[in-house]
């Protein structure tokens, strides 16, 4: 049943209940029927399940697999290095997953704890979780509503949904039945809502539905959905699969090349085993988690908060930022922007000149705590808040005119009046709608409305909520205070435009989102043109072919009508938890990566479906914080800027250190594949391979997540979701570079074999892990030079390279590690000569990167086509 459609009368009937409530034989029924008034919990994984997900990575289960047959072979050392590596990688996975997901528990807390209904006509409190269909529900000032409800009867009830239904103003509620039609949850006059507050009056109201089937239960199941996939991880788990697909294809190869040449079965089985290490990037994952990890820790040194790990590079890759208006846009504070002051009226007991800041001081019901701050409806406030900085306090001003009456407002009256004691009589305040007031005003000033009513639209349009004043001196206070004795004849004394205004940093932060090829969205549930003109204010909506769309307008649309226009939506207005679901969805349908921020309850589910979900620190509810993958601390829409900067920093970062450790691999593989064609022994062993895997890979890898930002990089367009790892030239890069960094160490190898050196086989291995270092210090830039950028840059990356020297000097020169790695002591002479060659990787580097220089261009601004729309990039990025 539509509650708010139908009448009082209806709804009883309905519920089976009445004004008095139900007995306690009829709620222990119903409770037992409909369930607790709680949010039931998604199922969690157990410990054991968190574990067994981290074994299994296609990656770990060949490197168990290489364990397994060392083991089997002799080769203990290895097995307890490999078992090593898959435990560390284990515990980093665990630990990062095991984070309880608290969104659930956010919006428990959000519920009310106690409720007071009345049994059989008698008020009882119970325990809300004991609320059932049909109860009737008695609500106060202050009070959280603890289920869905339809009131019956009201008295100057508002309510604050701003969490809810993203509206910034409370909403005046009462028992009327509404028309048929599809109304959004703020248009919803007579309904009240789990989870929402009572701010002033009081009413009673029919529960109608309770725990899961509450609009905060939808919401809930909306979070009950798996984790998105960041980019990242979709990019690494395809690479996992191939590069484990080519360790076990080239192990496979080259053991099937080796048993039909006779070779003996144990030694052929630790070849293999080696080609099947080299391989793979051993050190891969536990290096990206720490990586993400600094980039988090520097985010919060610029107010991002990181909640989850792989968002950090996620920031890279997003194209659209679907963000909600009020609080994160917005101020989230009504304030007087505008007003005007009639010229003239005939009013002897107030001034001209102040009488609209008078009238703005006294008509309202707010009231201050013992710290002076003014508690009442957000609009009121502002108004007081507003006059006491013209000069005109309320105190005093309730000391020279106090209150003797009042008329409360009213929703069909659209206005209020307060009644005020002078020398000279009543004095009768006005404030309400125009439409309103306009219709009580005295005969002599009719003539002027038409051009007040050409101010006031203005006003609207630019999304402003406007409220008139007019007033009237009675020469006594009436028998009986009506609209009919103090509200018409009334002299106008002017209006006050109030707005939420748009932050100033978010205006300069769209900007350059836009600058980077991003777009931003305004997805709100305040009025169309409200969140048309803060759209507009902000740059949102800038082009003529912009739409703006309302959530009944969405409600209509099938799924291809909406996949047509939804890339040229720029706002929309009076949408509900599920439609922003759609929107995103709709969006990552044409591959567009989302972002999505927000602060209320309502933007919980969005927030935990988008591919990156940003909540706000300081006004965010506890369920959006829980349900986003990053907080700004400061609320800040401005901090995104910042956040997306460091995003794809960490990102060219991370795809620098992919480089690096790849052509590293294929340096391996191919000196261990090749090597044997020639005739030549295998140049390395497992614990080699591992070694250079962990320590020549990890500590230079490690230090390349310090890199600073390349030159232009939010003067680029987002990275495309789609792109592989392998774009761009990666692919060839890291060919080429193994192809050198292989036959570099078996020309060593056959050299040193040739004169007859029985320690070649550390030469070769000296040979591979320098010659890793220099390509560690020449990809710090994919275009510029080292000396161009400057070696002092990234001090940590000179720490690491310099600690991996000495580490691997020290396996060669100190007997207890010459035992565990089987490496002898280099001469200083072998030792030169292995440095040298090493060196060959750091220059040939250096040189493409040149030549490539001199082959471009000067910068200039080309289109480049990413997610369908052609976005400007420099050419020489």
């Amino acid at each position: 049943m539509d509650y708010h459609v139908a009448s009082v009368a209806d709804v009883a009937q309905e519920l089976k209940s009445a004004p008095t409530g139900l007995d306690e034989a009829t709620s222990r029924q119903r409770l037992a029927e409909h369930g607790p008034n709680v949010l039931a919990d998604a199922k969690k994984k157990t410990v054991w399940q968190l574990l067994l997900h981290q074994l299994a990575d296609v990656m770990i289960l060949v490197l168990l697999v290489a364990a397994a047959v060392s083991g089997v072979v002799g080769e203990w050392k290895s097995v307890y290095v490999i078992l090593a590596i898959v435990v560390l990688n284990a515990v980093i996975g665990f630990v990062q997953e095991y984070r309880a997901d608290k969104a659930m528990e956010a919006l428990q807390k959000m519920a009310a704890t106690q409720a007071q209904v009345l049994r059989g006509g008698r008020a009882v409190k119970i325990v809300a979780a004991d609320l059932v269909p049909g109860d009737v529900a008695v609500l106060e000032a202050g009070d959280v509503i603890p289920a869905d409800v339809r009131f019956f009867e009201t008295h100057a009830l508002k309510v604050d949904e701003s969490s809810l239904t993203g509206e910034s103003a409370n909403v005046e509620k009462n028992s009327d039945a509404l028309p048929a039609g599809e109304l959004p949850l703020g248009d919803r006059l007579n309904m009240g809502y789990k989870g929402t507050f009572v701010t002033n009056g009081r009413a009673t109201a029919y529960v109608v539905a309770t725990g899961m089937g509450t609009e905060l239960g939808k919401i809930a199941k909306l979070i009950q959905t798996d984790e998105t996939v960041t980019p990242l991880q979709k990019r690494l788990a395809t690479l996992g699969k191939y590069l484990s697909a080519a360790a076990l294809l080239t192990g496979a190869l080259f053991f099937g090349v080796g048993w039909l040449r006779g070779e003996p079965l144990g030694s052929l089985l630790l070849v293999s085993i080696s080609l099947a290490i080299a391989a793979l990037p051993e050190a891969l994952p536990a290096l990206v988690t720490v990586s993400l990890a600094l980039g988090a820790k520097r985010l919060i040194k610029d107010q991002a908060l990181i909640r989850k790990l792989p968002a950090v590079e996620t920031l890279g890759s997003v194209t659209y930022i679907c963000t909600d208006k009020t609080g994160t846009l917005t101020l989230n504070k009504m304030t007087v922007e505008d007003t005007y002051a009639a010229p003239a009226f005939a009013l002897p007991v107030l001034d001209s000149k102040t009488g609209l800041l008078t009238a703005m001081a006294l008509n309202n019901d707010v009231t201050q705590d013992p710290a002076g701050h003014w508690l009442g409806d957000s609009t009121e406030v502002a108004l007081v808040q507003y006059a006491a900085g013209q000069d005109h306090a309320r105190p005093a001003l309730e000391a020279r005119f106090p209150r003797v009456g009042e008329l409360p407002f009213d929703s069909e009256r659209k206005c209020m009046s307060t009644l005020h004691q002078t020398d000279q009589g009543v004095l009768c305040l006005t404030k309400g709608a125009l439409s309103a007031v306009f219709g009580q005003l005295e005969a002599g000033q009719q003539a002027e409305i038409p051009e007040l009513r050409r101010r006031v639209d203005e006003l609207a349009a630019k999304g402003f909520r406007v409220l008139g004043y007019a007033a009237k001196l009675l020469p006594e206070l009436p028998a009986e205070v009506t609209p009919a004795t103090v509200e018409t004849g009334l002299s106008f004394l002017g209006f006050a435009g109030l707005i939420d205004p748009p932050r100033e940093e978010a205006r300069q932060a769209v900007a350059e989102c836009q600058a980077a090829g991003i777009t931003a969205v305004m997805i709100t549930g305040d009025h169309p043109l409200t969140a048309k003109a803060i759209a507009g204010q902000l740059g949102i909506l800038s082009k003529p072919d912009e739409l703006v769309l309302t959530g009944p307008e969405l409600t209509k649309l099938d799924e291809p009508a909406f996949a047509e226009i939804v890339e040229k939506v720029r706002v929309y207005a009076r949408v509900d938890p599920a439609q922003k679901l759609r929107i995103i969805s709709a969006l990552q349908a044409k591959h567009q990566f989302v972002a999505m921020t927000g602060d209320g309850v309502n933007d919980a589910p969005a927030l935990k479906n988008a591919d990156i979900g940003v909540a706000m620190g300081i006004n965010g509810t506890e369920v959006a914080k829980e349900a986003a993958a990053m907080i700004l601390l400061d609320d800040n829409f401005a901090t995104i800027v910042h956040a997306v900067r460091h995003g794809r920093r960490i990102f060219d970062n991370i795809l620098k250190f992919i480089r690096y450790i790849l052509a590293g691999s294929a340096g391996e593989i191919v000196a261990l594949f090749v090597a044997p064609l020639f005739g030549l022994p295998v140049p390395l062993l497992a614990i080699h391979i591992l070694w250079i895997n962990l320590v020549t890979d990890g500590l230079p890898g490690l230090a390349l997540a310090y890199e600073p930002s390349e030159a232009q990089s939010m003067q680029r367009p987002p990275i495309d979701p789609r792109q592989t790892i392998f774009a761009n030239g990666l692919g060839w890069f890291i060919v080429l570079v193994g192809l050198l960094v292989g036959g570099l160490t078996i020309a060593t190898e056959a050299w040193a074999l040739r004169r007859g050196i029985a320690h070649w086989q550390t030469m070769a291995f000296t040979v591979l892990c320098f010659s890793q270092l220099g390509l560690a210090l020449a990809i710090r830039s994919r275009r510029e030079s080292i000396f161009s950028i400057g070696l002092l840059s990234n001090k940590p990356m000179l720490g690491a390279v310099a600690l991996t020297a000495a580490l691997h000097l020290m396996i060669l020169y100190t007997p207890f590690f010459n035992n565990i790695f089987s490496t002898q002591p280099l001469t200083w002479a072998e030792l030169g000569v292995t440095v040298a060659v090493s060196s060959v990787v750091f220059w040939a580097v250096e040189l493409q990167k040149l030549i490539s220089r001199r082959r471009e261009q000067p910068v200039a601004r080309l289109p480049v086509v990413t997610g369908g729309a052609a976005l400007p990039v420099a050419a020489a990025a």
